[in-house]
């Protein structure tokens, strides 16, 4: 499983989710360009010392992207899926039919994330195998990219049996 941030806006969102990837074992792909400087000060302090510890993946486009995961990802894809099936890609939308408590998560599932400020472009909506929604109140407009991301994330590996085995 991996997150997909599409263009991020905001360093400190991006720091966050990178730190949630390094805190339970999530690979992060960073899809370019973003809308601050890789090495803002506020990616580094939302991060902390994470970021060392996440994998993650920058690419210099979406094509870039596709072209990884239509070739890379045959290791995450679940072993019941058909030999030639790319991992899905799972949009986190305001605009789906979908409620995330109702999907059924696979373990090569690739999380997608929009940008903050305008989601994710048409072309790349129509691309995406699934499109979920997190359930809110009326006349609401969106959570935090970094808390939609924990919360479907979090539903997500609970699914799938995936989170990281305690040490304790």
């Amino acid at each position: 499983m991996r997150l997909v941030l599409f263009e991020p806006d905001i360093p400190q969102n991006t720091g966050a989710l990178l730190r949630l990837g390094a805190c339970l074992g999530i690979a992060v792909d960073i899809v370019e360009p973003c809308g601050f400087l890789f090495d803002d000060k506020r990616l580094r302090r939302a991060g902390m010392d994470y970021l060392e510890a996440v994998e993650m993946v920058r690419h210099r486009s979406w094509d870039a992207y596709r072209a990884t995961t239509r070739k890379d990802a045959r290791k995450d894809v679940p072993k019941d899926a058909p030999k030639d099936a790319p991992a899905r890609l799972v949009l986190l939308t305001t605009r789906a039919p979908t409620r995330y408590t109702d999907f059924a998560f696979q373990s090569g599932d690739n999380l997608l994330l929009g940008r903050e400020s305008a989601g994710v472009p048409e072309a790349v909506r129509a691309e995406a195998d699934a499109h979920l929604l997190i359930p809110m109140q009326s006349g609401i407009r969106s959570l935090n990219v970094a808390l939609a991301a924990a919360m479907v994330l979090g539903e997500a590996l609970r699914q799938t049996d995936l989170f990281p085995k305690s040490s304790a």
